[in-house]
């Protein structure tokens, strides 16, 4: 008989600071122009889901940032960000895709926008059944977790990974796997984990 296990490959681009939005000015109330590396006419389509970071060059800790897209099961989002003070300020919502970002108030400075490293990858977006995993480390030891149903759903394992660049884990999932019912998402720090393949039915 055929086997029914498939599998997915997930490994995630490194963070780029600009690649949404290069260092530019922004007007008072005005949208940044999305025209970074990772951008592609006035949109983004991220390698996975992931969270998004803003630079300021001025104080713009009394500003926020409006952002607008679909998270990683495919849902319209939108997550305000507050700015931050000649720094670096970072949003906590996974972004799968991104339409826009709006200045709320007059920024002081330029401003940019990127890619962060949190990163929640769909392994399944049905019921699925894991039966088994291959991770590749990188030289950062972190935490690896399997969420239910998106970002924020019931945690179902977790497991550390070894701060030892390229070597490998292969974690054992017991009896007939774990089940997700509605899909499986992995939640971990792109810096801390280099690739993971995972085996489902």
């Amino acid at each position: 008989m055929a086997s029914d296990v498939q599998s997915t490959f997930i490994t995630a681009a490194v963070a780029d600071t600009n690649g949404i939005s290069v260092a530019a000015a922004v007007g008072n109330n005005a949208a940044l122009t999305i025209g970074g590396a990772l951008a592609s006419g006035g949109a983004v389509v991220f390698d996975q889901p992931r969270n998004i970071t803003i630079l300021s060059a001025g104080n713009d800790s009394s500003k926020s940032f409006t952002v607008v897209g679909t998270d990683e099961t495919g849902t319209a989002v939108t997550e305000s960000i507050t700015g931050g003070n000649a720094g670096t300020a970072t949003g906590t919502q996974h972004f799968a895709t991104l339409a826009s970002i709006t200045a709320v108030g007059n920024p002081a400075g330029d401003v940019s926008a990127g890619s962060g490293t949190s990163i929640v990858a769909p392994m399944f977006k049905g019921r699925m059944r894991l039966r088994g995993m291959y991770a590749v480390n990188t030289g950062t030891a972190g935490t690896v977790t399997f969420r239910e149903g998106s970002a924020s759903g019931g945690i179902r394992m977790q497991f550390n990974t070894v701060g030892t660049a390229d070597t490998a884990e292969y974690p054992d999932i017991p009896d007939d796997g774990l089940m997700f019912k509605e899909g499986g998402y992995v939640a971990y720090t792109q810096t801390k984990l280099s690739s993971i393949t995972v085996f489902y039915a």
